[in-house]
């Protein structure tokens, strides 16, 4: 029996701040953040997000953001790319409308979990998807 093809799974990491997080979030937060994080999967040769818009691809670092900031290995997928966009296409239409698009709650970071999850079975880091709760219950703290 021939060994399955195995597609390697990337995840693309932006800092959206520019690295001012990591400078003016003790100031402002009262809290050490070391960036606000946007990011996408890449698989089969493009790169795949989420906004306000729906999902949407391009290729690898082809973002209106450039190149990412960083790039962590996910893992690999025996899932094949007609199989990957079926399941695209699927999101797109349920949970991954761009009117679902959240900041806070439900986000490219919310997609690129659960896309990864699919594909490796494997979630993205926790300092990311644990962003958004850490600043909200910062904000809730300065808050009457």
């Amino acid at each position: 029996m021939e060994p399955p093809n195995l597609y390697p799974v990337k995840l693309y990491v932006y800092d959206l701040s520019k690295g001012l997080a990591r400078r003016l979030s003790p100031i402002m937060l009262g809290k050490q953040l070391e960036g606000i994080w946007h990011t996408s999967i890449v698989v089969h040769k493009d790169e795949f997000f989420f906004g306000s818009g729906g999902i949407s691809s391009c290729p690898p670092g082809g973002t209106l953001l450039g190149p990412p900031d960083s790039v962590v290995d996910v893992g690999s997928t025996e899932v094949t790319e007609e199989i990957f966009l079926e399941y695209l296409s699927s999101l797109g239409e349920s949970l991954f409308r761009g009117e679902a698009y959240n900041l806070f709650e439900h986000n490219c970071n919310t997609f690129s979990n659960e896309v990864a999850q699919f594909l490796t079975g494997r979630k993205i880091p926790s300092y990311i998807t644990d962003l958004p709760s850490e600043v909200l219950s910062t904000l809730e703290y300065f808050m009457p």
